[in-house]
């Protein structure tokens, strides 16, 4: 096991950090420490949420809403976003309907653009695709000037999936500039040149928003699979079903040459507790069963293991319980990860 502060140590240009995993885990929370963290040694940081439900307001215990960068009071250097995801979502969806529109007019083709535009809104994935693309702004534009930014978000599935279709993404590509090729020929007189042709594809408008979509497209695939600058860390808790989903996640990612930071076991007994409540039964209970499930993720992700959290007494809400929780995970002695081996 390469505990997490060991791991970023190791990585000084580590720059995007994103947390997955079920939900209810301890995502928020945990992508909250970890920009904590930085901010802690120097950096400017930015913590970005992309959930449908927001809980950055919550864990900090600050007004983060509104879809602006704000900064965190009492934590030099570090600021929240909390996007707004009607907005994002309805600008996406005017974004596609101007294309939609564009290619109907460019293949002469005199149909009503809204029924087109109501079946791409309608796809089950056409929020995570909006949010995606949200998270491509942050990333190339509405983040510079920030030395981390730590995402909070639903859409590391949706970032798979693109990437994984990348490839057919470039072929539509080619094919759609050789439709344009052809198209503009047909047009021109057979006395112009191959050169005026490509001069003509080069103005056309849409044939440039789609270039401009694929060189940015091209330009986060990069970065996301940059294992020095991209860290994806997966949240569990010692239960059957977020393990399950954690190595389901680990398997599909790597399957994209996606960097795995590692994984973050959250709401761990620790031993002293349950020694503490030996007349309590549920706890002892609880501990025991946690045993199964701890020599599983040993067993299964072991290697990956980089910070075991204990499960407190109460919620954490605030920057002392942010700042307490920073200590466990970071704490490369801490009896809990010992206990549970290296």
């Amino acid at each position: 096991m390469k505990h997490l502060q060991s791991f970023l140590e190791e990585k000084p240009r580590l720059r995007f950090i994103f947390t997955g995993g079920k939900g209810g885990v301890g995502k928020t929370v945990s992508a909250a420490v970890l920009a904590y963290h930085f901010a802690s040694q120097g950096k400017k940081t930015l913590i970005a949420s992309l959930n449908p439900v927001h809980s950055l307001t919550s864990v900090f215990g600050q007004d983060l809403s509104g879809g602006r960068n704000k900064p965190i009071q009492g934590v030099p250097g570090l600021f929240a976003v909390e996007v707004e995801t009607s907005e994002t979502v309805e600008r996406y969806r005017d974004n596609i309907a101007n294309r939609v529109r564009e290619f109907l007019k460019w293949s002469d083709i005199p149909v009503d653009s809204k029924p087109f535009v109501d079946i791409a809104a309608t796809n089950p994935a056409f929020e995570e695709s909006a949010m995606f693309d949200k998270m491509m702004d942050v990333m190339l534009s509405e983040g510079e000037g920030y030395e981390v930014i730590v995402f909070d978000t639903a859409a590391v599935a949706n970032a798979v999936r693109l990437i994984g279709l990348s490839k057919i993404y470039g072929l539509w590509l080619g094919r759609m500039i050789e439709s344009r090729k052809e198209a503009l020929s047909l047009r021109m007189q057979l006395s112009f040149r191959k050169e005026k042709v490509m001069e003509e594809v080069k103005k056309d408008p849409m044939l440039a928003d789609l270039l401009a979509m694929n060189d940015r497209f091209t330009q986060v695939k990069g970065l996301l699979m940059d294992p020095e600058k991209t860290a994806f860390f997966f949240v569990t808790l010692p239960l059957t079903l977020p393990i399950s989903v954690v190595k389901r996640f680990i398997s599909t990612v790597r399957t994209y040459d996606i960097p795995v930071g590692g994984v973050i076991v959250n709401e761990v007994i620790p031993a002293e507790v349950a020694e503490k409540a030996t007349g309590d039964e549920y706890m002892q209970n609880k501990y025991h069963e946690q045993g199964g499930y701890m020599q599983t993720i040993q067993q299964d992700l072991g290697e990956l293991v980089r910070a075991y959290v204990p499960l407190y007494p109460n919620e954490v809400v605030g920057l002392e319980r942010l700042r307490e929780l920073a200590r466990d995970m970071f704490d490369v002695g801490a009896p809990l990860a010992v206990s549970y081996g290296d």
